[in-house]
């Protein structure tokens, strides 16, 4: 299946454009697999290692998760690669400092207060992740509460003003700002005329819509879309793919894959 017609036109064109080609990673569920404790989450093995030969030879590469910027640096901030943390409300610049959009600042006092409220409210089987700038709600190991915990977040969220995102067996509250991973994709592909974007979750909706609202906006411009089974929520994200990989172990030959292709190209 990756080295299908399909797939070899898209590396194709990635090795004609390289300089002006970004690649765009999610993290959990693309780049690594799904845990029940998140801080436990790696990168499947090889991962870090495709992306940091691929990563010289194209204009951008980019991590745009909903981790905090400083657990994504943990894997990744060695490589020249740009992240994007909590769903942009948080990036590094070019010297790997850690930006954070003020509009989301004044909001870390209700955040707090919603995680001491959850750790205090909920079920012991809840994990409740606390990650300054929102806090999300994982159900994964108690999934009989999941409709307890959306109302409770639907709760919270209207007292608190916040918004919540839902995702696979777990729902954020975070700052009412929009802030998601379409408005990365917006910023970061201004002047790219090719974006490869992998995703399996809701939570990459955003971007992959923004990718085909411009390849419909712009001629110049074209975009390929791997997702990650996901037999949660994948179904939603599967309509907005060109590609589905089985997991994401299935990642890393594609992108070993992608750069051969570039550098076969760049070296002629």
């Amino acid at each position: 299946m990756i080295e299908s017609q399909r797939v070899t036109g898209a590396l194709r064109i990635a090795a004609e454009r390289a300089q002006t080609c970004g690649f765009f990673f999610d993290f959990d569920g693309t780049l690594s697999s799904i845990q029940t404790d998140p801080a436990a989450v790696t990168p499947v093995p090889g991962a870090v290692e495709a992306i940091a030969d691929l990563a010289p030879l194209v204009h951008t590469t980019a991590i745009v998760s909903g981790r905090p910027v400083s657990f994504l640096q943990r894997h990744f901030g060695h490589l020249p690669v740009r992240l994007y943390g909590l769903y942009g409300m948080e990036s590094t610049d070019e010297h790997g400092t850690i930006w954070t959009d003020p509009e989301v600042i004044p909001w870390i006092p209700a955040i707090d207060t919603v995680a001491r409220q959850a750790m205090a409210d909920l079920d012991p089987d809840i994990l409740v992740e606390h990650k300054r700038l929102s806090v999300a709600l994982h159900y994964r190991t108690a999934p009989h509460l999941r409709d307890h915990i959306e109302h409770w977040c639907h709760l919270k969220a209207a007292e608190h003003g916040l918004t919540a995102l839902p995702g696979r067996m777990v729902v954020e509250l975070k700052p009412p700002v929009r802030r998601d991973k379409g408005d990365v994709i917006t910023r970061t592909t201004t002047d790219l005329t090719c974006a490869w974007y992998f995703g399996d979750d809701l939570g990459d909706l955003p971007a992959l819509q923004v990718l085909d609202k411009r390849m419909h906006a712009d001629p110049d411009f074209t975009a390929f879309c791997v997702g990650v089974h996901n037999p949660e929520t994948g179904d939603q994200v599967a309509d907005w793919v060109d590609l589905v990989l089985d997991n994401p172990a299935d990642l890393v030959p594609l992108l070993q894959l992608a750069a051969r292709s570039i550098s076969t190209v760049r070296t002629r």
